[in-house]
């Protein structure tokens, strides 16, 4: 699987080693979101930066959604199935979404696509920015529930 990971907290007092690992990560801003794939590097970092993102599972259709609303290319134009076709093997957005929710495919390898997707602040906000998400907040691992923060943030 996939992980969408949203950044939720700003860079007012943030440690050095933290803010180099979001920049790897291109979450530079509150509200970026990035997918990356579920495997034990990128797990150390997340577990770094815990306290300034969430993460989770992301499936098919919301990554599609993703895509289709949020996705830009190089230049700030939107990611259009033609460009695809053009620049990368993938012939159409579903056939993208479907490659990166398997994690056959990588953002950050296909040529002109930008790897982070810029989201609006939430509807109804989030929880408690300070607090993990078992506790009632908005950090860390929300697993599934993920595909409805990022709904909220389209």
């Amino acid at each position: 699987m996939t992980l969408a990971v949203v950044r939720v907290r700003g860079t007012i007092n943030i440690n050095t080693d933290i803010k180099d690992a979001l920049r790897m990560m291109h979450l530079t801003r509150a509200n970026h979101c990035t997918i990356i794939p579920e495997d034990p590097q990128w797990r150390g970092t997340l577990l770094k930066v815990k306290d300034y993102v969430t993460w989770g599972r992301v499936d098919e259709k919301t990554m599609l959604e993703i895509l289709e609303k949020r996705g830009r290319i190089e230049g700030g134009k939107p990611l259009t199935a033609a460009y695809l076709a053009e620049k990368t093997p993938f012939k159409s957005l579903p056939e993208l979404a479907t490659a990166l929710a398997a994690q056959k495919a990588d953002l950050r390898r296909l040529p002109g696509v930008k790897p982070l997707f810029r989201l609006a602040p939430p509807r109804k906000g989030y929880e408690k920015v300070t607090h993990d998400y078992k506790t009632g907040g908005t950090l860390g691992d929300r697993g599934e529930k993920i595909n409805e923060l990022i709904r909220r943030m389209l």
